[in-house]
């Protein structure tokens, strides 16, 4: 598939490459520091957060992938490549899974080609397209995905840039299109620890990125999985979703999220 690459404006900050910036990637430009650091100095969290976040995608993939066995991934809002994207984490342990990243950011869209890539026996596509439109997402991913099969629906810090209630029926529409045995994977940031800081990061971001969002307390996420079966641990910040093996308790960060199957 060939992409459009768009010009990118490496003078105005874009949240997904300041995104990228608190990830360690490399695609992003002294602008683009300039504001993540100061988003970072009114909450510091932040950073604790991305990579918590990226941490979860990792945990549940290879669940989805290990135990519910999962073959088929449509990651929506999938923002810029770094490390451990979801084809990675999949595809290194079922070579045969099939991946579909959808996002309508340009900058995205002109970095799409590093996502492109797939073991022989997978694939891996990219979809220019809109969480607020179920429908075209639903209609290109079949060119990859087989619907009639389990999949996987990720829905990583993308929620909240839907500002109002219309985003659970935008959610709804794609996971009612999946058959049983499918799952949703979602998390978002929300105000539970330490409410100042995260709503002046908030501010902070709006302020300086054309894509705004807003935080959603756990129970507003947990809204997101109704009618599913919720695994354990439920809705919990996502550093204590089934952290890793040592036993020490993981710290929380303000950012919420679980794993649930459709029934």
């Amino acid at each position: 598939m060939t992409l459009e690459r768009p010009v990118i404006n490496s003078s105005v900050p874009h949240s997904a490459r300041i995104w990228n910036y608190w990830l360690g990637g490399k695609d992003h430009y002294g602008v683009d520091e300039e504001v993540g650091d100061r988003i970072a100095s009114a909450n510091p969290e932040i950073l604790d957060i991305a990579v918590a976040q990226r941490a979860f995608l990792v945990r549940a993939v290879e669940y989805l992938v290990g135990e519910a066995g999962i073959r088929q991934f449509l990651d929506v809002g999938t923002g810029l490549p770094t490390a451990d994207n979801t084809h990675e984490v999949a595809q290194r342990l079922a070579p045969e899974a099939r991946i579909v990243y959808v996002d309508h950011d340009p900058v995205v869209l002109a970095h799409a080609a590093a996502l492109l890539t797939s073991t022989r026996e997978g694939a891996t596509d990219y979809i220019d397209a809109d969480l607020r439109d179920p429908e075209n997402i639903l209609e290109q991913a079949t060119r990859t995905l087989d619907f009639t099969q389990p999949v996987a629906l990720i829905l990583l810090g993308v929620t909240a840039h839907i500002t109002d209630d219309t985003v659970y029926g935008l959610v709804g529409r794609l996971l009612d299109a999946l058959p049983s045995g499918s799952h949703l994977v979602l998390c978002d940031d929300t105000e539970v620890l330490d409410p100042r800081q995260m709503r002046e990061m908030i501010e902070q971001w709006n302020a300086a990125s054309d894509n705004p969002r807003i935080n959603r307390s756990p129970k507003q996420l947990t809204r997101f999985f109704a009618g599913l079966e919720l695994l354990d641990p439920g809705v919990v910040s996502v550093s204590r979703w089934r952290p890793g093996r040592s036993g020490e308790p993981a710290v929380e960060v303000d950012d919420f999220g679980g794993v649930a199957r459709k029934p």
